[in-house]
């Protein structure tokens, strides 16, 4: 943790200033930037642990223990002394196969903890540190073993179509190709949509239905801007776009399928996230449910095997569900049975574009092939765009258009 301990020294001067007035938790204050990249190391850290855990035999509960202990342990260690809000900001959860939805089972249900992990499963491992309640969340698909050619091309898919989603998502203000004489106009969500689709096609995948990314903001993992790519029927559509100084969730969701979920029988919603609904609460268990998740998880989302007393919680719950005081997040899988695959990056936006904060290992292209090749030119110079631009070059070139 000594990179960790650094970045808490360098930011002491820094909060010693900003803590007698309001903060400001926007990338304009250079300690907040330096905060979420704090989370998002840590995230990476625990993500790659617990990967290193997933071999057959093991159970999907003991991953997400792991995770979590590990969250906690590593949040504990940096910005010690300071009144600040810091632990876990997305509870482990391992999604096996065709289980969409951040899955995480608790130990009151033996069946569900004792599921184990074969050689072979594909899965979509997520979690997420917070500290003074700012984010760095990450996602990875991963295949536990030798991977099957079916694997290999969803691994493939998404791994443009996450580069690409990127890209396609950078504000005119922060794109390679932007100039005052040819200004950028950013693509709408149907266009991003379509070529992602298109990347989707090559490898026999499709979008899944309603895949959103959000805008991240203090406390809050769902801002108001989304980008919602293949949306159904009756759901929200894409609302603002990126800007510059903005924080992004940037999700892929794919499938070997149609591309369609439906919520899985004989399983339970453990995940729930706090709305802003308020209402007087008739139970002594919803009650006491709704204080502890008040004072450990404000707005993040968390898992019943977080609270103190699960059996008091899995009571707790039902009453504040259907209050609305708590969205849970049903276990949903892919209506087909296919395989899917789950992509999350902590991304930062800039005047110089993209930063990834939060983001799974780079996938190994010698180790992941296929016949099948993406050929569409415009697709390829879309993945060729740096998603960051040197500060120093952007700086000489603007100046050489002011003196043309």
């Amino acid at each position: 943790m000594a990179d960790a301990e650094k970045t808490q020294t360098k930011t002491e001067e820094v909060e010693q200033i900003t803590d007698h007035r309001e903060k400001d938790y926007t990338l304009a204050n250079p300690d907040t930037l330096t905060k979420y990249k704090s989370a998002s190391e840590i995230a990476q850290r625990v993500l790659a642990e617990v990967t290193k855990a997933a071999v057959p035999g093991a159970t999907i509960l003991s991953l997400c223990q792991k995770g979590d202990e590990l969250l906690e342990a590593e949040t504990a260690k940096v910005y010690k002394g300071k009144k600040i809000s810091k632990g876990i900001a997305f509870p482990t959860t391992v999604s096996p196969n065709d289980i969409l939805t951040p899955y995480t089972p608790i130990a009151s249900d033996a069946a569900e903890a004792e599921i184990v992990i074969k050689e072979g499963d594909v899965l979509k491992i997520q979690l997420g540190a917070q500290i003074d309640g700012l984010p760095g969340i990450v996602a990875d698909t991963i295949v536990v073993g030798a991977a099957s050619d079916e694997a290999k091309e969803l691994l493939l898919a998404t791994h443009y179509a996450t580069e690409a989603l990127l890209r396609l998502l950078l504000p005119a203000e922060a794109h390679p190709n932007h100039t005052e004489e040819k200004p950028y106009k950013a693509p709408t969500s149907y266009a991003i949509t379509q070529t992602i689709q298109k990347i989707a096609d090559v490898y026999g995948c499709k979008v899944v239905e309603n895949t959103t990314s959000y805008d991240i903001t203090h406390n809050e993992i769902e801002g108001k801007k989304r980008v919602v790519l293949a949306p159904g029927e009756n759901m929200a559509r894409s609302e603002g776009s990126p800007e510059v100084n903005d924080v992004w969730g940037v999700e892929i969701w794919l499938s070997k399928g149609s591309g369609k979920v439906k919520n899985m029988t004989g399983k339970r919603a453990t995940l729930f996230k706090k709305t802003d609904v308020k209402c007087s609460l008739k139970r002594e268990s919803a009650r006491k449910t709704y204080n502890e998740i008040a004072k450990k998880f404000g707005a993040f989302p968390f898992g019943l095997r977080q609270l103190e007393d699960e059996r008091t919680a899995k009571m707790g719950v039902i009453e504040l569900v259907r209050s609305n005081i708590l969205r849970s997040f049903e276990v949903q899988c892919d209506k087909d049975g296919a395989l899917i695959s789950r992509i999350y990056i902590t991304a930062a936006i800039t005047k110089n574009g993209i930063t990834k904060l939060a983001a799974p290992p780079a996938l190994d292209l010698e180790k992941f092939t296929s016949e099948k090749k993406i050929e569409d030119e415009e697709i390829l110079k879309l993945l060729e765009l740096p998603l960051k631009q040197d500060a120093k070059k952007k700086k000489k070139a603007a100046k050489k258009e002011v003196s043309a």
